[in-house]
Order: structure tokens, then sequence, then C-alpha cells
């Protein structure tokens, strides 16, 4: 089996639970993994990316240490996962703009959850796809970048090689399906239950 690689961005004034509700999910899927076949190698590996090496602080105040920054990138890239928050300083950040851009062009999956779809649309990521964010979000994303086909009542929605979720613990569900598609059905379930999660799918 090889060894799943996801990429997380971090950036000042995101939302914690956009960050570490799929951090969870995914090291708590490569535990599971384990447990259901023993001795096996792990099934993921999680990274922290930030542009610099100090501690990046999330919307109100928790702080998190990146483990790589923009100019180590990685070859192999399974999931990036773009978190959301308050993201107009990142919008404006062309090195977080274009360190999205390299390594989505990397990544087998690119997601994002809550207002990280503005991200993936400021950096030309996503273009006309279909894509949901936080409910209370969806009339700015669809001004903004009106080429995009806004969903509203879902929590994630899947295009393939992009996925966008609504909000904050939307993230969880979409971790979640993302599990499923490269781990299979039992491996999300198990992940679910571990985490005393009711898994809302669409």
């Amino acid at each position: 089996m090889t060894v799943k690689h996801i990429t997380l961005l971090a950036f000042d004034g995101m939302e914690a639970l956009d960050f570490a509700g799929p951090f969870e999910v995914f090291t708590t899927a490569s535990r599971m993994h384990q447990r259901l076949h023993p001795g096996t190698a792990p099934w993921c590996a999680v990274r922290c990316v930030a542009q610099g090496d100090g501690p990046v602080t999330a919307r109100a105040g928790l702080r998190v240490v990146p483990d790589a920054t923009f100019d180590q990138p990685a070859d192999d890239i399974d999931v990036l996962l773009i978190p959301g928050g308050v993201v107009s300083e990142a919008m404006q950040s062309e090195a977080t703009l274009h360190w999205i851009r390299q390594s989505a062009g990397r990544a087998r999956i690119t997601a994002s959850v809550c207002t990280g779809a503005f991200l993936l649309a400021a950096s030309g990521v996503l273009c006309d796809e279909k894509v949901t964010t936080h409910w209370e979000d969806v009339a700015d994303l669809r001004a903004q970048f009106p080429q995009l086909q806004v969903q509203t009542g879902v929590r994630w929605v899947d295009e393939g090689a992009v996925v966008t979720s609504a909000g904050i613990s939307a993230g969880i569900d979409m971790g979640l399906h993302l599990v499923q598609r490269l781990g299979g059905e039992t491996l999300a379930v198990r992940t679910a239950r571990q985490m005393d999660f009711a898994w809302t799918r669409n």
C-alpha cells in the first residue's frame, strides 16, 4: 500500500476547526487502518505548511506550528486541503496564492473548507466548477467569482480533482468523504465511529 500524503495549509486567521477537523479525520483514519490491518504501514502522512516557520495564529487565538514552509515543496500530494476563516489577508498574499496554485498542480485532489473556496478561486484553481462554502458567504462568493456555480444546501461538492465543503464542521464530513474515496467505505465508517461523529453524507 502506498502512503497517502496529505498537505494542510495554515495561515493567520484560519478557522481552527476548518484545519483541525480534517486533520483529525486523516490522522484517525491512519490509526484505524492499522487496527484493521495490523502490521501495515500508516495509511497516510499529514503535514502542515505555512508561509513561514513561526507559529500561525488561528481565529480565536489557537496557535499552530507548521511542519514545513512554502519553500519546502512536496513532490507527492494526494490531498491538498485549504481551510477557511478570515481569508482577506491570505487572498492579498501573492506568495500564498502562488503556493496554492503550484501545490494544486501536483495534488491528486485539492479540497477547501468553508471560505477556503475563495482562496482556491483567487489562485485560479477554481474556474467555473460547482462549489460550495459557508452559507453566510454564498452571496460574496457569487459576487466575487460569478463564473463559479455556487451550490447551497449541501455539505460538500465533489468535482473530481477539486472538492469544496460548506462551513466549519462540514469539513469533517468532507474529510470522511475523502477517506472513503482514497481508502474505501470500511475505513471511512470506522474512522467516523472512532471519532464518535455522526457522518452526514450528501
